[in-house]
């Protein structure tokens, strides 16, 4: 059967058919277990289009049941995105396959939620040959949601208008419900072009009857109280405006209205508020009032502006209820925005309320608790149980440093005392995970394959012997990268591929060859604080009770490097006290011979050239980044590249596994700052979510930040996502408490990246307020004070400068410290009614109180 599978590699869908021909059920059935066998051994093949094609034909023409074919049409490396359907139906007919709507459902349970458009024609082509009910779980709604306006190539020529294809189309009555009901989905829907297609003919077999129009309006609404995330919400959002509610179905439904007013997210609390405040007084009065209480304490400036317009219209139209519309206006004057709380302030006066005085007490300085001391790390795991369970965490989330650490301890000290009991609990961990091992030259230095290959080596002994030549490669590239001298040596040019990436997978070839069985107490590098920072002492005692055991060399590399900077000449003299090599090491390590401070400088780079007329990742690079290049002092060599961070053009730069590099340099913020920087400049000016979640545990290190990490955290508290703007804060906060916070200069640098356009300074209001709130108000203030003047002078002063002016007197009049603003008394000459000069106003009367 070889020509048979040359045919499978090809996706010679006619050889296959032909083949499968000649054969009775039971040379089928043997040849359906050695395609699963083939499938199986070739696991660093990927099948596409008519090679995946080919192969589902083959499974449907060979093997014995939906169960068997899902599961290997199921499996990662084969994408069945382009793959027909036809030709599987035809060879399930011509077989008599009587489970092929089954097989369609099996396969539908797989569809990754993340990716719904994998495969989702493939499963919908089976259930339409079998007329079958479509399923409706969330992976395959989601799927018809993106189909709706994307169909395959081959598809295109037959293509029908949107409005069309939907009234035709078989799954509409039974899916359309789940529309509304899963999560996520909107964003399926928004990435047809400018998402209007899919509302515009919905509304369009409403018009026609085919549709329910209530049932629509009544799900969207649902769709919009459930909530979601803003790119998900925008085709419901835009369904509603295309519905065009009534005044008599708003009023029917003013609950929902009024609950997404109070609650909904900004764009849906403006859809509600418009479609009251237009229904005509159809609306309970005390219910819009209720609700107007909620949203005078809302963030969105617009929102709060529009609500007070339409309770002063309500307080012209009705004037004996004006006094208590007056009372709720008066709650506007707690407003963070000062124009919003005068605002606020001169309606509530203007329909009759009358404020009670007021007394400001000024606190100077922050009021932060005083910072923890770090955590110390878990223990060292000695149990099989629980190291099966660590690695199973392991692979299914991102790489925490704390818990690689772990779970490389637990297999270097288990593999010594329970090897077979640990191969045999490790093994269907790692085939739930598809752990594989590969061969290719981009396999030699790659993080997660090496990992791999150790973990396949704790479960089969025998698989080492495939691995050490790997590993003996990495090794020995990385022989003449000794750590130390660092002064008096030969200078060597930094190796090409990053410190990170050369240490660990270093060190993971390293402990692939201890996995031998010999009795091994543990990783010498193996963390004792939270941080990743190894106590000095701890160190010490570990060494000593090697006695006359080998020490592996970038076991000892590593955990000098975990150490914190420092002399201790005592115990550097009980060090050298041992006798052996690894302990004049650590002696000479403890006694300054350490890592050296780096020179680094603040550069601006641009982004790299465009690839050919088809890189259509070019136009959203940003056009220019801040980033610190870091070098080693004069006369100091570096063989690993720690203290070398070169200046990256945008879009050139190497994915780093920032997660990881806190705990390898715990002891130095600024370096591993400078070497992350990209990524957390990537959260800012790129909208990558989680870039910048590292913050506060690079915040927990030690060292001084400078440059870097004050660039690191300007980047990260003008993120795009919440989380990182969340850790940013926390990240500064941190900081504050510890009086390792360098405010000036990172407001220097905000300032800077803001009126060069380098970042959104309108996200950055939000945490800093947040920080204000926490106690840390002369930190801000001190922030404030040196981002204003780049902003203040720029050409057209950023989006969001009011706002930090509004903020800037806030703090500056809570502290009573009185910092000079460069620029702030020529913007306040400018005269004029414009916010910007109105809240520079405001802050040059408080500083001149």
């Amino acid at each position: 059967m070889t020509d048979f599978f040359e045919s499978l590699v090809r996706g010679d869908v006619t050889a296959v058919v032909s083949v499968l021909h000649t054969l009775d059920e039971p040379a089928r059935r043997t040849l359906g277990d050695e395609l699963i066998a083939h499938v199986r051994r070739r696991q660093d093949n990927w099948w596409w289009g008519k090679e995946s094609t080919a192969l589902a034909v083959a499974a449907v023409g060979t093997l014995s049941t939906a169960t068997k074919t899902a599961a290997l049409l199921g499996r990662r490396s084969i994408a069945l995105r382009d793959a027909d359907p036809e030709p599987v139906v035809a060879a399930a007919r011509q077989r008599g396959v009587t489970w092929l709507a089954d097989l369609a459902y099996r396969l539908a349970e797989r569809l990754r939620r993340s990716e719904p458009w994998e495969g989702w024609h493939f499963t919908a082509g089976l259930l339409l040959a079998e007329k079958a009910t479509p399923p409706t779980g969330d992976a395959f709604v989601a799927g018809w949601a993106y189909a709706m306006w994307w169909q395959r190539l081959h598809d295109r020529q037959q293509q029908l208008p949107l409005v069309d294809r939907l009234r035709a189309d078989p799954f509409l009555d039974a899916l359309l419900p789940r529309l509304f009901e899963v999560d996520g989905v909107g964003a399926d829907l928004a990435s047809s072009g400018d998402g209007q297609a899919v509302p515009r003919a919905l509304v369009a077999l409403a018009a026609q009857g085919r549709l329910d129009r209530a049932a629509l309006l009544d799900g969207t609404l649902g769709r919009l109280l459930r909530g979601d995330r803003p790119g998900a919400l925008r085709p419901f959002l835009a369904l509603h405006e295309q519905l065009g509610p009534t005044p008599d179905e708003v009023a029917a439904r003013a609950s929902a209205y009024l609950r997404l007013l109070a609650d909904g997210p900004g764009p849906v609390a403006v859809l509600a508020q418009r479609a009251l405040r237009d229904s005509g007084g159809n609306v309970e009065f005390e219910s819009v009032l209720d609700a107007a209480r909620v949203v005078l304490g809302r963030p969105e400036k617009t929102l709060v502006r529009a609500q007070l317009s339409w309770l002063d219209r309500l307080a012209r139209q009705r004037s004996e209820r004006a006094a208590d519309i007056a009372e709720v206006l008066a709650l506007g004057a707690e407003h963070p925005a000062a124009d919003l709380r005068d605002r606020a302030t001169a309606l509530a006066q203007r329909h009759g309320h009358r404020p009670l005085a007021t007394v400001t007490v000024a606190v100077a300085g922050d009021d932060l608790p005083p910072p923890p001391s770090p955590a110390l790390a878990p223990p060292a795991i000695t149990e099989v149980d629980e190291l099966v369970e660590e690695v199973s965490g392991l692979l299914g989330r991102r790489w925490l440093a704390l818990a690689m650490e772990r779970v490389l301890d637990g297999l270097v000290r288990l593999t010594t005392t329970e090897r077979d009991r640990l191969a045999t609990a490790l093994r269907p961990v790692l085939r739930r995970g598809q752990v594989g091992a590969h061969d290719h030259p981009w396999a030699v230095f790659n993080l997660p394959v090496q990992l791999h290959g150790v973990l396949l080596t704790a479960a089969a002994p025998a698989e080492a012997s495939t691995r050490r030549d790997q590993w003996s490669s990495i090794l020995s590239e990385s022989l003449t990268r000794t750590l130390r001298p660092f002064r008096n040596r030969p200078a060597t040019d930094p190796p090409r591929r990053s410190a990170l990436m050369l240490v660990y997978c270093a060190r993971l070839a390293e402990i692939g060859q201890r996995l031998d069985g010999r009795n091994d107490p543990g990783l010498l590098a193996a963390p004792t604080s939270a941080t990743g920072a190894i106590d000095p002492t701890a160190l010490y005692e570990r060494l000593a009770a090697l006695e006359d055991r080998p020490v592996w060399r970038w076991d000892l590399t590593q955990a000098l490097l975990r150490l914190p900077v420092g002399v201790d000449d005592a115990l550097a003299a009980r060090a050298a006290a041992l006798g052996t090599a690894a302990g004049d090491e650590l002696a000479s390590w403890l006694r300054g011979d350490a890592l050296p401070a780096p020179v680094h400088q603040v550069v601006t780079v641009g982004r790299r050239e465009r690839a050919g007329d088809f890189d259509f990742g070019y136009d959203r690079l940003p056009v220019r980044r801040t980033v610190v290049v870091s070098a080693p002092p004069e006369g100091v060599t570096d063989p690993l590249g720690l203290l070398t961070v070169p200046a990256q053009l945008v879009g050139r730069g190497r994915g780093d596994w920032g997660d990881l590099w806190p705990a390898l340099l715990p002891g130095h913020r600024g370096l591993v700052a400078a070497h992350v920087l990209p990524e957390f400049a990537g959260a800012a000016q790129e909208d990558v979510q989680e870039a910048a979640t590292i913050l506060p545990a690079l915040a927990d290190c030690t060292g001084t930040g400078g440059p870097a990490l004050d660039l690191a955290l300007a980047y990260g508290l003008c993120a795009r996502h919440e989380v990182d703007r969340v850790a940013a804060l926390d990240a500064l906060l941190i900081l504050a408490a510890a009086n390792d916070l360098d405010a000036p200069g990172v407001g220097r640098q905000l300032g800077a990246l803001a009126a060069d356009g380098q970042v959104t300074l309108t996200r950055v209001v939000t945490p800093l307020r947040d920080a204000v709130a926490a106690g840390a108000r002369l930190s801000v203030w001190r922030l404030l004070a040196a981002a204003l003047p780049p902003l203040l002078v720029a050409p057209t002063p950023p989006r969001g400068t009011p706002d930090l002016l509004t903020l800037a007197a806030e703090t500056a009049r809570a502290t009573e410290v009185r910092i000079e603003v460069p620029g702030l008394a020529d913007t306040v000459a400018r005269g004029g009614a414009s916010r910007l000069v109105t809240e520079a106003r405001r802050l040059a009367t408080e500083l001149a109180a």
